[in-house]
């Protein structure tokens, strides 16, 4: 063999490649609940944002209603720029894309866990 002639690769260890893709599958689920997490928690401050009640307390209540509660009052002090439709929706499609890119790693994920079984990606469970 020359120097200029490639040595031909070693063949990995029968375990090293299903080892990596349960830890790529590992990964990807961390990241499926980390995109969950997220996608609730923007999903929570979207509901408190129609649902809540704000603005200066008025006798036991405050005085401003939620956009879906009631009807939205045209008080100056009730004037919140995150209670405007605009921003209401932009706070919707976050939690959209969120939810999206959630569910889409979590099937990732699962897809990856699936290839990297030991007895092969086309065996049937056992049960």
């Amino acid at each position: 063999m020359t120097a200029d002639e490639a040595a031909p690769p070693t063949p990995a260890p029968p375990g090293a490649a299903p080892d990596q893709a349960l830890r790529d599958a590992r990964r990807m689920e961390a990241w499926s609940i980390a995109w969950m997490l997220l996608a609730l928690v923007v999903w929570g401050w979207f509901a408190f944002l129609m649902l809540a009640d704000y603005g200066p307390e008025f006798g036991s209540k405050a005085m401003c209603r939620g956009p879906l509660v009631g009807p939205q009052s045209e008080d100056v002090l009730c004037r919140s720029e995150l209670r405007q439709w605009p921003a209401l929706l932009g706070i919707l499609a976050l939690a959209v894309l969120a939810t999206v890119i959630a569910a889409a790693t979590m099937v990732y994920a699962k897809v990856l866990s699936r290839l990297a079984r030991p007895d092969g990606p086309g065996a049937r469970p056992q049960g």
